[in-house]
């Protein structure tokens, strides 16, 4: 049976049995009180009847004229009582509603009224069962003189009992069918709910989820249709650097920029590639839908960081590769060239040739024994010499500016490179892209006691209108990305650790008359040691 079907026939279960038990428990406190009402309405007539001096003062001289009868008929017939009794202190009657038991001795005990308590009984007497009041009869000097009996008829309260549950059973009727269409609503609702999924398949849905959502290698948040966390698996915490509650706003889990908006929903992502952090990562999103109902959204993230850095490396490699294999022909002409000069005695032309070639040599890149001395850290000088070497392969000259000064050594060089590789290599490829010959990049660096300063300028067409502070979100690019390559993540990424540090990077207006590329900054608190602060 479909567990809907079980609580709804639990619920009309529960709904009838607690109608029944409280029809039956008001019932039966009714039956109870209406029959005290009528005992105390019994009692009170009795009062009245006792107060009378006419009654008492005829009882005392043993009603010889007979008018104790037709005054508790009077009583009897405006209270509509089943009887109204008056005896003298043996109990026997001096009234009563047949005059052929007057002078008999009552059928009930009589013995309470006449020890002076007053009682409210039901009992059984020679009229049929009746709800009674008893009172004692009092003289003028306090003496009892008897009792007084009224009686109403047990069939007036079954009555008043019938009508009364009458009107009840029509209120229970209809809220035991106001319960049964509440559980109706409430188990289509819970069916609605659970998607029409039974509590077993709950469960196995729950141990599955738990099963794949921390087994995959993927980061996996789900998203509700209000915005907020609904699902954010281990490896999801561990790319976005965060670990949210249930419920938490969706936003909250990345700072402003492409990836906040995807998770917002405020944009479609497939295989975006986006950075969070230090952190390349492919985000894809996916709307969720169930018959036709919204369920929200599953914002995948995997994690590209290594295989980018990886790419990139290769994409050096083979440059340099290239490169290599170009100078290979272009050194083996060379060569050819000096054996024949030499074969032909021409020893003054070999050597002006060589000296010629020493010359381009020096030219084409700066080695780490040429750079500018105040440069002194060894790390700094074999990173930039390995950037001019690149850079000369694309056609670049790569300078260091005159007045760059770093005293000591570069206490983080990953933070560094990062930075200022970044940045190198956007200047290159902009100066390469440019209109200008010769196309050039200067770095310049300054060391500000544990604080360095970039700037990178380059000779290239310069950034178009409005793309100076969006050039830095992830996916903007100023050329056109190659099929299967993320562009626009450089600059984010030298941002980003910049940021972490304290530092920023920018672009700033150009201060070299006639200068028309871009020209970049940036601050990195606290990356060299502290030889440099001395």
């Amino acid at each position: 049976m479909p567990f809907a079907r079980q609580v709804l026939i639990m619920q009309v279960g529960v709904v009838v049995v607690v109608a029944c038990l409280g029809y039956g428990l008001v019932a039966w406190m009714l039956d109870g009180r209406l029959r005290d009402q009528y005992g105390q309405r019994a009692l009170t007539v009795a009062r009245s009847v006792a107060a009378d001096p006419a009654v008492a003062d005829a009882v005392a001289a043993g009603d010889p004229e007979g008018v104790v009868q037709p005054r508790a008929e009077r009583v009897r017939a405006r209270t509509g009582a089943l009887f109204v009794v008056v005896t003298d202190d043996r109990g026997i009657r001096l009234s009563h509603p047949n005059p052929d038991r007057l002078g008999r001795r009552v059928s009930t005990d009589p013995s309470d009224a006449l020890a002076g308590r007053e009682v409210v009984r039901v009992e059984r007497g020679t009229l049929g069962l009746s709800a009674r009041g008893k009172v004692p009869l009092y003289g003028r000097d306090g003496r009892i003189l008897g009792e007084v009996s009224v009686g109403f008829d047990a069939r007036a309260v079954d009555a008043e009992l019938g009508r009364v549950l009458r009107e009840m059973t029509v209120f229970v009727a209809g809220a035991v069918l106001l319960g049964v269409l509440a559980s109706v609503a409430i188990g289509r609702r819970l069916k609605r709910q659970t998607l029409g999924l039974e509590p077993y398949e709950l469960v196995e849905l729950v141990h599955e989820r738990e099963a794949v959502l921390h087994g995959v290698g993927e980061g996996v948040v789900a998203v509700d249709t209000r915005g907020r966390t609904a699902v954010c698996n281990d490896e999801a915490s561990r790319l976005l650097g965060v670990a949210p509650e249930r419920g938490a706003p969706a936003g909250d889990l990345a700072p402003a920029g492409t990836l906040r908006d995807v998770l917002t929903g405020a944009r479609e992502a497939s295989n975006l590639f986006v950075t969070a952090g230090e952190r390349v990562l492919v985000v894809n999103r996916r709307e969720v839908r169930r018959d036709r109902r919204d369920l929200g959204a599953v914002v995948t993230l995997r994690d590209r960081t290594d295989l980018e850095t990886l790419a990139r490396e290769l994409d050096s490699v083979r440059i340099l590769f290239d490169a290599l294999r170009a100078q290979r022909h272009e050194y083996a002409n060379r060569l050819h060239t000096l054996s024949g000069l030499l074969q032909l005695g021409h020893g003054e032309e070999a050597a002006e040739y060589i000296g010629t070639l020493m010359e381009d040599a020096s030219r084409r890149a700066p080695a780490p024994e040429n750079l500018p001395d105040p440069v002194s850290d060894p790390y700094l000088r074999a990173f930039l010499s390995a950037k001019a070497a690149v850079a000369a392969e694309k056609g670049v000259r790569l300078d260091v500016g005159a007045g760059s000064y770093v005293p000591g050594r570069v206490a983080d060089p990953l933070d560094v490179t990062t930075v200022v590789g970044n940045l190198v290599d956007n200047a290159v490829e902009a100066a390469r892209l440019g209109r200008r010959r010769p196309a050039l990049v200067e770095v310049e660096l300054l060391g500000d006691g544990r604080d360095l300063h970039v700037t990178v300028a380059d000779s290239g067409d310069g950034l178009p209108d409005g793309l100076r502070d969006a050039a830095f979100d992830d996916g903007v690019s100023t050329r056109d990305s190659a099929p299967g390559l993320s562009r626009g993540l450089g600059l984010g990424i030298a941002r980003r650790t910049a940021r972490a540090r304290g530092g920023d990077v920018a672009f700033v207006d150009a201060d070299r008359p006639g200068a028309s590329g871009a020209v970049a900054v940036a601050r990195l608190p606290d990356v060299l040691g502290a030889e440099a602060a001395r």
